[in-house]
């Protein structure tokens, strides 16, 4: 597989203006792209339930440089460096992000066509994104998502609950999203424990997506089974796969990143 070559990355930030708050966005550029080169569509990030920019790390400028796109990540409202919100996410939360913020975000940012990209939840909203948008969407990668509500995943989330409860555990997150740390606990915690969330499934947005597919889990992931990235790649109306990582947990893109680059360049080559 061939790199593109890149001398720099330039990284900047903005806000998006949404009616209910600014939305922080970092972006990452490659610079001294070699001239024979196509301008390729960017790669939007999304973060999981308590992900936020800065929580990506080292991962986007990486996937800038084995890509030679632009990398764009952005804090929901209420996460990170963007404006709080106050109301709690309804149960259709993941399928609201495509509704009623990403294209808000997309037409400020002037984004014509992308790459979704959506670690945990994120990938679940990466794929309303991609069934909303189409004609827009030019491939779709999901990262350790849930595509439906699994025992494993709420055992897992209520042993979460009860270490942060634990006020050196709560510290962590309020390094992160400061005032709105308690609220982005809860937003995890209680929706996806709440009984009426139990029957939430990817299983109807699915044939929506027409774009090619890559689901990335690994076998040791404690929020879901590989039932997950095989009903991704199986429910998908494009092209399709899944690509399952031994001894992996739920954060791939940390614990095997050349691997996860490797698939995803490899991957967005053949487009």
């Amino acid at each position: 597989m061939t790199t593109p070559e890149t001398t720099d990355i330039e990284v900047t930030e903005t806000r998006v203006s949404h009616p209910e708050g600014a939305i922080h966005v970092r972006i990452w550029s490659p610079v001294n792209i070699a001239g024979d080169e196509p301008v390729r569509n960017p790669i939007v990030l999304f973060h999981d339930s308590l992900g936020c920019v800065e929580l990506w790390r080292d991962f986007p400028a990486r996937l800038c440089e084995a890509t030679g796109r632009r990398v764009i990540a952005y804090d929901r409202l209420g996460f990170g460096r963007s404006d709080a919100r106050h109301d709690r996410p309804g149960l259709d939360f993941i399928a609201e992000e495509a509704r009623r913020y990403f294209g808000v975000l997309r037409a400020q940012l002037g984004l014509p066509g992308f790459v979704l990209l959506g670690h945990s939840v994120g990938g679940g909203m990466a794929v309303n994104c991609a069934a909303a948008f189409p004609d827009e969407c030019e491939a779709l990668i999901t990262v350790a998502a849930q595509a439906f509500t699994e025992d494993r995943t709420t055992a897992s989330i209520a042993v979460a609950k009860t270490q942060f409860a634990d006020e050196q555990q709560f510290q962590r997150l309020v390094r992160y999203h400061g005032d709105n740390a308690r609220w982005v606990l809860e937003a995890w915690t209680e929706t996806w424990l709440h009984p009426g969330f139990a029957s939430w499934s990817l299983a109807d947005t699915l044939p929506h997506v027409r774009c090619p597919v890559l689901a990335i889990h690994g076998t040791e992931d404690e929020y879901g089974s590989n039932r997950h990235p095989q009903m991704i790649a199986e429910l998908s109306a494009g092209p399709a796969r899944a690509e399952i990582l031994a001894n992996t947990g739920h954060v791939p893109h940390r614990e095997r990143p050349e691997q996860v680059l490797d698939l995803i360049s490899g991957f967005l080559a053949a487009r």
